[in-house]
């Protein structure tokens, strides 16, 4: 039995649209809302590329709604967002080598499409609470660590700069029309239902995939590079104490974590993990290498101060809770559709 805190209360009764809900953290934010006792809608494309998994929400397909469409559609997003009191903006093309192969599709996704979704609010339901999911790949190549909101912006790729529309879009709708909405900027989330079938999402995925079917870690360059993780739940945290409070309308903030590594000790603690794994150090291939950032760790005080959020699960145990995950659901995940 869940024990209902001041956060969860701020939902109960309540209404919630999530784009992307049947993606890896749609589904985890769905689960918590549900189990606060909110009136949660899911949009989810279900295109292959993008991760939307039936399976993620097995164990509360009953307890949700399910719409399948494209956030790109003109004409379900005005429908969608009528009697919503909050929307979890959650859909995006995620992949940086997809975002410069394919920049026009990234570009109506990410960009495009966030500007519908917003023009929808405005006409048809300015009194919806917006959190956006943004990435802190749009910062580019540090020029100091950790980085913090004041960082300059230099997207490497299209993607990063799609995303950095979408972020002003949202923003520019709550300083102009009234449109309460904020944005987290997400650094490199892991755990039980994201992409692992390629690297599409996040390289962890891939990693994950190759550790259980006992094929070595593929880690790029010297595996110097410096990172921080966040586990799902602790990103739906943030998701939730953004979404329960005023006091992050109009704002970005960082989440990132305390805990730093580096990429071969990260390989090595996931061959500590009870599997027989192995790693590999290979050199970058030169689409990676062009828009690989370095070392690269968040500075997240300011979410800390404003809302009161900071990771509470460690690298070692969310890679535990990731492993044994997929190791039981696997089937699942793997194949290229997942029903």
């Amino acid at each position: 039995m869940s024990i209902e805190t001041p956060m969860s209360a701020s939902f109960r009764g309540r209404s919630v649209l999530i784009t992307g809900g049947l993606g890896f953290i749609g589904s985890h934010l769905a689960r918590r809302l549900v189990a606060a006792g909110a009136k949660v809608m899911l949009v989810d494309s279900l295109i292959p590329e993008y991760g939307g998994n039936w399976f993620n929400v097995h164990d509360i397909r009953d307890r949700v709604t399910v719409n399948i469409c494209d956030v790109r559609d003109p004409y379900a997003m005005p429908y969608l967002v009528q009697g919503q009191d909050f929307l979890f903006n959650l859909a995006g093309q995620t992949s940086h080598l997809d975002s410069m192969d394919d920049p026009h599709t990234d570009l109506a996704i990410n960009a495009q499409a966030q500007l519908s979704i917003l023009e929808a609010c405005r006409k048809h339901n300015p009194g919806v609470k917006v959190v956006f999911a943004s990435t802190r790949q749009l910062y580019g190549k540090p020029d100091y660590l950790p980085v913090d909101e004041k960082h300059p912006i230099r997207p490497v790729d299209v993607n990063g700069i799609n995303k950095l529309a979408g972020e002003w879009y949202h923003l520019l709708y709550n300083n102009v029309h009234g449109i309460r909405a904020c944005v987290l900027r997400l650094s490199n989330t892991y755990g039980p239902g994201m992409r692992v079938k390629d690297a599409r999402q996040t390289f962890l995925g891939i990693w994950v995939r190759n550790l259980i079917e006992g094929r070595p870690i593929r880690v790029f360059g010297d595996g110097m590079q410096l990172r921080d993780f966040n586990f799902v739940d602790d990103c739906v945290d943030a998701l939730l104490l953004a979404g329960a409070t005023d006091e992050s309308n109009g704002q970005v903030f960082n989440l990132g974590s305390g805990e730093i590594i580096n990429l071969k000790d990260l390989a090595v603690m996931m061959t500590e993990l009870g599997i027989d794994g192995s790693y590999e150090i290979v050199p970058f291939p030169p689409e990676r290498k062009a828009i690989d950032i370095g070392d690269y760790y968040s500075d997240f005080a300011k979410i800390r101060a404003s809302l009161g959020w900071e990771p509470r699960v460690g690298l070692r145990e969310g890679l535990r809770r990731t492993v044994a995950y997929y190791q039981k659901h696997h089937e699942y995940y793997w194949a290229a559709m997942a029903g």
